[in-house]
């Protein structure tokens, strides 16, 4: 994606259990376009690994992931229409089960 004005810097939070589908990074910083979902294309062409783990093949957030953008869990935002701003925090968590 092209350093220019229609994309941000934003960092993305991994969580240790997806730590190494990206080369053991805890977290990364790219630019993306506007939206999550611009983040999680960027995401799918920088660290394919991490994105099949975060989006199904249908390109949905999978059901046993959260996603965050600022905090705010993005299933209350837009999902993909989220809207990011320069310097948003995204973070990937995804459910862990157990009993």
């Amino acid at each position: 994606m092209a350093d220019d004005a229609s994309t941000v810097p934003v960092t993305v939070l991994v969580p240790g259990v997806l730590r190494a589908e990206c080369g053991g990074e805890s977290t990364l910083t790219l630019r993306s376009g506007p939206t999550l979902g611009a983040l999680l294309d960027q995401l799918g062409a920088t660290h394919p690994r991490l994105h099949r783990r975060i989006r199904s093949e249908r390109s949905e957030i999978r059901r046993y992931v959260n996603v965050y953008v600022d905090g705010e869990d993005c299933r209350l935002t837009g999902v993909l229409t989220t809207p990011l701003r320069a310097g948003a925090e995204v973070q990937i968590l995804p459910s862990v089960a157990g009993g």
